[in-house]
């Protein structure tokens, strides 16, 4: 059966543009006052109190709603998804014109929710886990956590060791084979994006331990109440406590909460954290300070003359508009193509290396200034960026990691020698 024809774009990018000026307020609110600036929000990781953080996840939930509603909620997913079936240039053409608005910030909660675990069970679920819980979590009416990381599985996340083993009452059958029943689950993940307010956890297991460690891992949607589920929070060294820790202890989840085959779950990890880098490199919410962040900063302490630090400016700018046109050009491509390829891994490395760079140009700027909050506009805010960056060259994968990959996916160059070659159990300390 053939497909309707899209709609044009100019005449969509018409419609979206009415819809958005009636749920949201146009972009370009005055420039703030000193008294405001003193108190911005630098913050590459939210540190907001619980309160305050129910509050700020119920308007971005308000708002995809309403984008849900109107059919402009995943816009690339096929329909047979449950997405729209457009195209690159129709996200493209929505992005521009929802920049004219002011959006509610996001949050990390909001993002992986909807960018990557809504994605995942999408691109892998059943028809009834699409129509159960990737609708839900599109609109945001469940939450999702991403329970992928543990404290000795980050970059070399194939060598998790949460275990899953199958309680079917029916010993002979292997994990491959066994259909139905439960899946018993034990173990610990870490630096967990909201899991204190999450519904539900995309959790990858060691289902069978006797493969090659990549192929013995499958996916499972866990209810985040689920009897055996204890979450504690970390405190960051910035402050806040946005990430968590994760222990499972007997958490017993249905079959039909298993997203993909099993031993599929390096599958979906994969893609996921496609996504997870895309996402990475773009969204609304502002990480941290930003080039016009630091211009008002030399501006504010009258330093825009002096030719070296006019020579840093150039250089933040350059980088910070290079960045724009690679997040433009990759999220084209992903989205024309299905799912994110390992060029993802480019936007989030130059992501965290644009945050670096901020606030290393900032603390030159500031000097001794930074170290103290004196009430003076735009000086101690700027720790919040500087404690918070370098935790974002490891979120989503480390550097080291993006740089092997677009290596060896982007340009080709020669795997590293691999030793791990051999069934899981047979590598040491497993």
């Amino acid at each position: 059966m053939s497909q309707p024809p899209r709609p044009d774009v100019e005449a969509w990018r018409t419609q979206v543009r009415q819809w958005l000026a009636g749920v949201l307020e146009p972009a370009g609110a005055p420039e703030p006052t000193d008294e405001v600036r003193a108190h911005a929000d630098l913050a590459v990781f939210h540190n907001l109190p619980e309160d305050d953080e129910r509050l700020l996840l119920e308007r971005c939930r308000a708002y995809q709603r309403a984008r849900f509603d109107a059919g402009y909620q995943a816009l690339t997913l096929p329909k047979d998804k449950g997405g729209a079936g457009l195209s690159a240039a129709h996200a493209a053409a929505f992005a521009q014109e929802e920049s004219a608005f002011e959006v509610p910030p996001s949050t990390e909660l909001i993002s992986v929710t909807v960018r990557l675990v809504a994605m995942a069970v999408s691109l892998f679920g059943t028809a009834e886990q699409r129509s159960e819980y990737a609708r839900a979590f599109l609109r945001t009416d469940l939450l999702a956590c991403q329970l992928f990381s543990e404290p000795g599985a980050g970059s070399d996340l194939a060598a998790l060791r949460t275990r899953a083993r199958q309680d079917d009452g029916d010993t002979s059958r292997s994990s491959e084979a066994a259909g139905g029943g439960d899946w018993v689950i034990d173990g610990q993940k870490v630096w967990t994006s909201g899991a204190q307010f999450a519904d539900y956890g995309l959790l990858l297991a060691r289902t069978d331990p006797d493969v090659v460690k990549q192929a013995g891992i499958t996916a499972f949607l866990v209810p985040m109440d689920a009897p055996g589920v204890e979450v504690r929070p970390i405190r960051q060294m910035s402050g806040g406590a946005s990430f968590n820790e994760v222990f499972l202890s007997g958490v017993r989840v249905p079959d039909r909460l298993r997203v993909g085959r099993p031993g599929q779950g390096w599958e979906v990890a994969t893609a996921t954290l496609a996504f997870e880098r895309t996402a990475s490199g773009t969204g609304n919410r502002r990480k941290g300070g930003n080039f016009d962040d630091v211009l008002a900063l030399a501006r504010s302490l009258g330093r825009t003359q002096d030719p070296l630090v006019r020579q840093r400016l150039a250089d933040l700018y350059v980088r910070s508009a290079l960045r724009a046109a690679t997040v433009d050009r990759v999220a084209r491509a992903s989205a024309g193509g299905g799912r994110p390829g390992p060029e993802a891994s480019l936007t989030k490395l130059m992501a965290s290396d644009l945050l670096t760079r901020t606030g290393q140009t900032a603390a030159e700027l500031m000097g001794a200034r930074i170290s103290a909050d004196t009430g003076e506009p735009d000086t101690f805010a700027w720790t919040q960026h500087l404690l918070g960056a370098p935790g974002y060259r490891l979120a989503g994968g480390t550097d080291q990691i993006q740089r092997n990959l677009i290596g060896e996916r982007v340009l080709g160059l020669p795997g590293e020698p691999r030793t791990d070659r051999v069934p899981f159990s047979e590598l040491p300390g497993s």
